[in-house]
């Protein structure tokens, strides 16, 4: 007998990615700041220790999204025609 794909997990983790899509770094990050005192609190069952949880992903998943993203420009303007200077040089 074929095993049933449990769908619940995938559509909460869905929804937890979604939760964080279209913020900014600095939202993303203070949003992932707050839930994380959240998550400190002592009285939380389990449920709400697991939906903090999922949250704290998202938004830590979105910083480094965009992170990601960030270096990856970096590295085009390194190769490309745009030259990068040392922060020193500037001042």
């Amino acid at each position: 007998m074929p095993k049933v794909k449990d769908t619940s997990k995938t559509k909460d983790n869905e929804r937890s990615k979604a939760i964080g899509a279209d913020l900014s770094y600095n939202e993303a990050h203070t949003a992932l700041q707050l839930t994380l005192s959240a998550l400190q609190a002592t009285d939380l069952d389990v449920e709400a220790m697991t939906g903090l949880y999922r949250q704290a992903r998202a938004y830590l998943d979105r910083c480094e999204e965009i992170l990601a993203n960030v270096e990856q420009e970096v590295m085009l303007w390194q190769g490309g025609d745009v030259e990068v200077f040392p922060i020193n040089d500037l001042t």
